[in-house]
């Protein structure tokens, strides 16, 4: 085993092949180590997040090192059979590298049994191991923008099914109406780890029509239902969205443990400010607040409620029925009258504004969370015009004093100085391009968004390996290095697995400032810590 830092809340363990991996992951979900918060495996590696006041990471290193990775995982009693209609763009390509006919792709395809080795990349989207040996087969090098729900692919050794249309680099070769993602369902990724797996050529099933081809039985299981509170009826209050701004989201701490249907935590990009908006109202820490970017959102106050708005320094002003209008300060709670319009405007600084009304919104939760992941496609809908907002009852606590808003929001033109720890892949990359990483400005690109800031810098970050990088685990706050050497900074609705190299992660505690960071402004990264792998130590020495 490899063990890679990442930052001071995750370390990856690169192992030497898919069958370690999933021995180690199997030996850690069957003997838990206390601290830890969440497993995501990969081809050859597993992400191991944690929480540091637990668990130590030299610690952590040592126990997991001491793991037997003798045993195998046992195979799955369940069998998902997937009808197949193979007509993909890439089938004629697949054959004509692999020198066989498109025809036998076909029957090597259909005449073996997979395996879903681990989840990633989208919820559903399961990495399918086990298949015909003379299987592997190189991602495009021109990447799709779209690729349709339901497509067939191969990608290295492993095949897919995408859940949903996503841009994507695998090789096509046919189609299936399966649902992979379904929130209806109780489970609602229909390939879950472990999970055996068969492909059926639709053309050879006796009778099928390609329209009425039958989808795959979903496997019954007994799943406990989360442990989540009701959505208690609203007395009548309710806030009604005038203008949205440019995108308004319900948001709150995030999804978490839904790494195994490849579903990542989403959540508030700016944790602290989300908090404190609740906090000011009166609001348990963890109820859903809305997110708005940029300027524009109007609410209009159904009944008497009390709001407060905190993040960016945006100057927010209130119109009552008879027109009166006055400006109100951010970071206090704010009581509206019935008619009253509470409207937000552009920031001065930062980038997105938290709102919190007294009680909490009624807004039902989605595997766990009420809040929105764009990537995903998880949680309620973006926030439209004439939507009224049921506002709960509030409980007994009071409101609290006014807060200081944050110092020194990132601006649009300015630098802003982000910490970074270098890993997990810093040494794919020349010692040149790791300097240039700090040396060099980086600026936010318009392409930015909620997956991540996209930055553009006058040289790109050259490579020391030049080969594919297996998909594994990607953290909040990777800095993922793409061929064209621009790094993207993923940010709350990031992909769970990536295939390109992290340079290095943003320090948790400037994950909140990198959330409020507008179009436009320069990046500097200050690295804190260098690339350095872990090594096991015995029991009572240091690493």
């Amino acid at each position: 085993m490899r063990f890679l830092p990442v930052n001071r809340q995750a370390l990856m363990v690169e192992l030497a092949d898919l069958d370690e991996t999933l021995a180690l992951l199997g030996s850690l979900q069957r003997d838990p180590i206390e601290g830890v918060q969440e497993l995501v495996p990969a081809a050859r590696t597993v992400l191991v997040q944690f929480a540091p006041s637990q668990v130590a990471a030299a610690d952590l290193v040592r126990r997991i090192a001491g793991r037997d990775l003798g045993l195998r995982t046992e195979r799955s009693d369940v069998l998902v059979e997937i009808p197949v209609h193979y007509d993909g763009e890439d089938l004629a390509d697949v054959a004509q590298l692999l020198g066989i006919t498109p025809e036998e792709v076909v029957r090597r395809h259909t005449g073996s049994e997979y395996a879903v080795a681990f989840t990633g990349f989208a919820p559903g989207f399961a990495y399918l191991s086990g298949g015909d040996p003379l299987f592997n087969v190189p991602r495009r090098s021109t990447p799709r923008t779209r690729v349709p729900a339901g497509a067939v692919a191969l990608g290295g050794t492993f095949s897919a099914v995408y859940p949903q249309a996503s841009p994507g680099g695998w090789q096509l070769i046919g189609r299936t109406s399966a649902r992979m993602w379904d929130l209806s369902r109780e489970l609602p990724a229909l390939l879950q780890p472990g999970y055996r797996v068969r492909f059926v050529d639709a053309a050879s099933l006796a009778q099928a029509d390609a329209a009425t081809v039958p989808e795959p039985a979903v496997p019954e299981l007994a799943v406990p239902e989360p442990a989540l509170a009701p959505v208690r009826p609203h007395d009548g209050n309710a806030l009604c969205v005038k203008a949205t701004g440019l995108m308004t989201l319900f948001q709150d701490r995030g999804r978490m443990g839904q790494a195994g249907q490849g579903v990542s935590a989403s959540g508030a990009m700016d944790q602290a400010a989300f908090k404190a908006a609740n906090r000011l109202v009166g609001n348990a820490s963890d109820l859903a607040v809305l997110e708005t970017v940029g300027g524009g959102l109007s609410l209009q106050s159904q009944g008497e409620t009390v709001v407060a708005v905190t993040g960016a320094d945006a100057p927010l002003a209130i119109t009552t029925r008879s027109g009166q209008r006055w400006n109100v300060p951010r970071y206090q709670a704010v009581a509206l009258a019935d008619g009253d319009l509470l409207t937000v405007g552009q920031p001065a600084a930062g980038a997105r504004c938290y709102v919190a009304v007294r009680g909490g919104f009624a807004v039902a939760p989605v595997l766990g969370s009420a809040c929105t992941d764009t990537l995903a496609h998880v949680g309620p809908a973006p926030l439209a015009v004439g939507q009224l907002l049921p506002v709960l009852p509030a409980g007994r606590t009071a409101v609290a004093a006014p807060q200081l808003p944050p110092e020194s929001l990132p601006v649009a033109g300015q630098d802003v100085v982000l910490d970074v720890e270098l890993g997990p892949r810093t040494d794919w990359f020349t010692p040149e391009a790791v300097a240039l990483l700090s040396a060099q400005r980086w600026q936010v690109t318009p392409q930015s968004n909620r997956v991540g800031l996209r930055l553009a810098g006058e040289q790109p970050l050259a490579r020391a390996v030049a080969g594919e990088l297996p998909s594994e685990g990607t953290p909040l706050g990777a800095i993922q290095v793409p061929p064209s050497g621009q790094p993207v900074l993923f940010l709350a609705d990031h992909p769970l697995t990536g295939g390109y190299p992290v340079i290095g992660c943003v320090a948790p505690h400037h994950l909140d400032l990198a959330g409020q960071i507008p179009v436009g402004a320069w990046i500097r990264f200050n690295p804190i810590r260098a690339f350095q792998e872990y090594l096991p130590c015995a029991e009572g020495a240091t690493n």
